[in-house]
C-alpha cells in the first residue's frame, strides 16, 4: 500500500471527525462525506494491485483484480451519497426554521449533566 494513499485516508479521516465534532450542520455533512471519502479510498488502496478484468477466459486467476472491493466501493459510494443527501436536506430544513444551522443542546442533556455533576453547594449569602 502506498504511503501516500495511507496519508491521504488518515487526513480525511482526521479532517472529517474533526468537522463532524462541530456544532454547525454544515460541518457535520461536510464531515460525514470526508469520512465517506477516506472509506472509498480505504476500500481501493485494500483492493490490492490493479489486474485484468475478471471476465471468465481472458487472464488466469491469479493476474485477475479481485471485484469484491469494487462492488464494496461502489455500494459505499452509493450509501454515502444518499445520507449526504439526506443530511443537506435535515440540514437546509432546520436552517428555514430557525434561521441558523447550529445544533442546540437539549434541555435533558443539560439535566443529565446536571445530575451526572452531582448535587452543587449553595452559595452563603453571609459571606459576600
Amino acid at each position: 500500500m502506498s504511503t501516500a494513499l495511507l496519508l491521504a485516508i488518515g487526513g480525511l479521516t482526521a479532517v472529517g471527525l474533526y468537522l463532524l465534532t462541530g456544532r454547525s450542520l454544515s460541518r457535520i455533512v461536510l464531515g460525514y462525506s470526508l469520512l465517506g471519502h477516506a472509506t472509498v479510498v480505504a476500500l481501493i488502496t485494500a483492493g490490492g494491485p490493479a489486474g485484468w478484468p475478471p471476465i471468465a477466459g481472458q487472464a488466469a486467476p491469479e493476474d485477475m483484480s479481485n471485484p469484491l472491493p469494487q462492488a464494496l466501493t461502489l455500494t459505499a459510494i452509493v450509501i454515502s451519497f444518499g445520507l449526504t443527501l439526506f443530511l443537506l436536506a435535515l440540514a437546509r430544513r432546520q436552517r428555514t426554521l430557525s434561521g441558523d444551522d447550529l445544533v442546540e443542546d437539549d434541555l435533558e442533556d443539560r439535566r443529565i449533566a446536571a445530575v451526572e455533576s452531582g448535587p452543587t453547594e449553595p452559595e452563603d449569602p453571609a459571606a459576600t
